[in-house]
């Protein structure tokens, strides 16, 4: 299987994957979506609250405020050595809040949540939690834990993970560069340059087969067809981790089920045998 990296920040990754197939694919997908653990907000002690919002909608907000994650000085609540359901400093991070409207009405961001550990703290400061009226008061203790997205969405590290065929665009000779369908093109994959019809962007495609479609031609001059074993794989990371740290993780897992299903299947053989 061949890799090749097309675009990357610090939160979108596009890549380039062939020779794989796709149940592959899908299971990298799925599991970067619900496997690859990251931190949010599991349990909040509200101390007091004279806002307007009840204590459950508040400990919800904060549940869904992405927080960045470390994955490496933190475990699973379920793998921690401590055993503890109230956890410990290896599987939980305290976050603190006390806020109070003193001299008019004022709203409450994610920015002023104090973590204990400077290295899990919310992704944006600009997050609303809630609106404060005169002398109105919000004091809780919030507990963030590791966790995955199966178990509540508020632990997927993802905000977009999808895969699509690789395409592949074929112009006839007969072509008479009419230019329809560079006009129907919803991605703009096509151009009229002269007397011709050029490839854009290739990658854009979602063959979506409409400028076949529209092609005067019969048989149409254009062709849409995608190439076996090759797919391009866009993530997109809520920022709770790069998005090359969920692929790593992803494909890490992955290989860790499939050795887990080989040595069921060997047990079962066995016992048969």
């Amino acid at each position: 299987m061949e890799i090749e990296v097309i675009e990357k920040d610090d939160r979108k990754m596009r890549l380039l994957i062939r020779g794989a197939d796709i149940p592959y694919m899908n299971a990298l997908r799925r599991t970067a979506l619900a496997e690859v653990p990251c931190m949010a907000i599991d349990e909040v002690v509200v101390i007091e609250n004279s806002s307007v919002l009840q204590d459950e909608i508040i400990a919800h907000r904060l549940g869904l405020i992405p927080l960045k994650t470390d994955l490496d000085s933190y475990n699973l609540p379920e793998e921690c050595s401590c055993k503890s359901e109230f956890g410990c400093n290896l599987c939980r991070v305290s976050l603190t809040l006390d806020v109070e409207a003193k001299e008019g009405t004022i709203t409450v961001y994610s920015g002023e949540l104090l973590s204990e550990d400077p290295n899990i703290t919310p992704v944006s400061d600009k997050i609303p939690i809630v609106r404060l009226a005169k002398e109105q008061k919000l004091r809780l203790e919030a507990y963030a834990r590791l966790g995955r997205g199966k178990n509540h969405a508020k632990w997927q590290p993802v905000s977009t993970c999808t895969y699509k065929y690789f395409p592949q665009i074929g112009l006839g000779n007969q072509c008479d560069a009419c230019g329809k369908c560079v006009e129907i093109c919803p991605r703009k994959v096509l151009i009229k340059a002269g007397e011709k019809i050029e490839i854009r962007d290739l990658m854009a495609c979602t063959l979506c087969q409409d400028c076949v479609d529209v092609c005067p031609m019969n048989p149409p001059a254009i062709e849409v067809s995608w190439k076996d074993g090759a797919f391009i794989f866009n993530i997109e990371s809520t920022d709770v981790l790069p998005p090359g740290r969920i692929m790593k993780e992803a494909t890490k897992i992955v290989r860790e089920q499939l050795k887990e299903f080989i040595s069921q299947v060997k047990v079962k053989r066995s016992e048969k045998d």
